[in-house]
């Protein structure tokens, strides 16, 4: 097991670097062995017509984990999440990522609606809500995304309350796997992506940020292509 933390100021966006003053604790740990490291499983009665599982991506298995710690929020954790589920694009950094809803009713997303991922260049990824609750929702990625796998969006009560982002997800082919992995281009474009909506989860709050943002990042070698 190997480990590493960065104090970061600097990350990559589809089209140049930029500075950012959101402070960033990252960590990346090198594991073998899938256990503790795989999404929860697609519940039952929920659509498995073209969802990509791990199991059918390739190269090492990425388990991240985005969180930040919101003070002095307006909003209570249900009506955070009701917020946030009702219109994603209020978080989203809409010149650079957009959420089009293309399965479902018009209102709070629910499990089955299916939306895809606008971004510049080759990242628009279908996705389809698997599950969703008042304080969470999950997301699997569907044929024809850069990833196979899933990923969930949490508020978590306290004070101050918190928001996570939590992925387990491997590249869904070889290109995807050197775009992400090799030339980790692609893992630097989602770094930027995910704490830009956790900043905008903070402004839909009312709060402020604290502590900045936590990125735990488990690199899985399970032996797999």
């Amino acid at each position: 097991m190997t480990a590493a933390t960065w104090p970061v100021g600097l990350t990559l966006t589809s089209w140049d670097y930029m500075w950012r003053i959101t402070p960033l604790h990252r960590r990346e740990i090198v594991e073998h062995g899938l256990s503790g490291h795989l999404p929860p499983p697609v519940p039952e009665g929920v659509d498995r017509a073209e969802i990509l599982g791990p199991d059918r991506g390739r190269g090492p298995l990425f388990h991240r984990r985005y969180r930040t710690q919101i003070a002095d929020a307006r909003l209570g954790p249900d009506e955070l999440m009701a917020t946030l589920k009702a219109n994603l694009n209020r978080a989203a950094p809409t010149k650079f990522a957009r959420f089009q809803r293309v399965l479902g009713d018009e209102g709070p997303l629910v499990a089955g609606d299916e939306f895809v991922v606008r971004m510049p260049g080759p990242w628009d990824g279908p996705v389809r809500v698997v599950a969703a609750d008042e304080r969470s929702f999950r997301l699997a990625t569907l044929e024809g995304h850069l990833e196979a796998g899933q990923i969930e969006f949490r508020v978590l009560p306290g004070d101050p309350i918190a928001f996570e982002i939590e992925s387990w997800a491997r590249s869904a082919d070889r290109f995807a796997d050197l775009l992400y992995d090799r030339a980790r281009l692609a893992k630097e474009v989602q770094l930027h992506m995910w704490i830009s909506f956790l900043e905008g989860v903070v402004s839909i709050s009312g709060g402020r940020m604290t502590g900045g943002v936590d990125i735990d990042t488990r690199r899985v070698e399970s032996g797999a292509p």
